[in-house]
């Protein structure tokens, strides 16, 4: 479900403090790369990603491409670092980002 400009923008605020917990540099998407996306954004649902990627446009096809096999959402691109959202079905309340 594509994220509300009014929903968009509280997660951005959300995020404002957040640091990166993940890199994607050279070998871009790896299994382990999603894999510690998948623990993080089960454990987080909000969360930051670094992307040492110089090419403008090969960063935001990685992007995308996270996104879709991660089945999450893009709430923010900042040069980059992209901030993501999956919301779990199980939130953890100790470790969510989302309030």
């Amino acid at each position: 479900m594509p994220l509300t400009a009014a929903i968009r923008k509280e997660y951005r605020t959300l995020g404002h403090k957040l640091k990166p917990v993940v890199t994607i540099a050279g070998n871009g998407l790896s299994e382990n790369v999603q894999g510690e996306l998948n623990r993080a954004l089960n454990d987080h649902e909000l969360i930051k990603v670094k992307l040492m990627i110089e090419d403008r446009d090969l960063r935001k096809q990685v992007t995308l491409e996270m996104c879709q096999q991660l089945n999450c959402e893009l709430v923010q691109t900042i040069g980059k670092i992209a901030l993501i959202l999956r919301q779990a079905k199980n939130s953890k309340p100790h470790l969510t980002n989302l309030r």
